[in-house]
């Protein structure tokens, strides 16, 4: 199953080799705004461990991880495995907009009624 996410490089780490043949490297990047920021990490693993190179700490990322799982010992290991790394879209996100008085989940406001008490309609009520 393949997911993407989107956010700041924030550090990364060194390359180890776990064995004669097999390397892994991690890295962490910052989601969220405000108080409580998210610091998630991934791991690359083999050839892919080069990826995160041509990027630097603070830089808005885009990645590409499948989510793995295994259990040892009646433990059980999470893992979100990175296979591609991309800089993000500069493009700025539109930002949500505020509902206008006329929407259906906002209450009437004093203003509004006034306006509605000032308009000439033929109506007989």
């Amino acid at each position: 199953m393949s997911f993407e996410v989107e956010g700041k490089l924030h550090k990364v780490f060194d390359t180890e080799s776990k064995t004669d043949s097999f390397q892994a490297r991690e890295f962490v990047i910052e989601i969220g705004q405000g108080n409580y920021p998210q610091f998630i990490k991934f791991q690359l693993t083999q050839d892919r461990c080069g990826l995160i190179d041509a990027f630097q700490p603070g830089q808005v990322i885009k990645v590409y991880f499948d989510l793995r799982g295994r259990e040892w010992n009646e433990k059980y290991f999470t893992n979100l495995n990175a296979w591609r790394i991309m800089e993000a879209e500069s493009s700025p996100k539109p930002q949500p907009q505020e509902a206008s008085p006329a929407s259906s989940d906002s209450f009437p406001t004093a203003n509004d009624e006034m306006q509605l008490d000032n308009m000439d309609d033929d109506l007989p009520f």
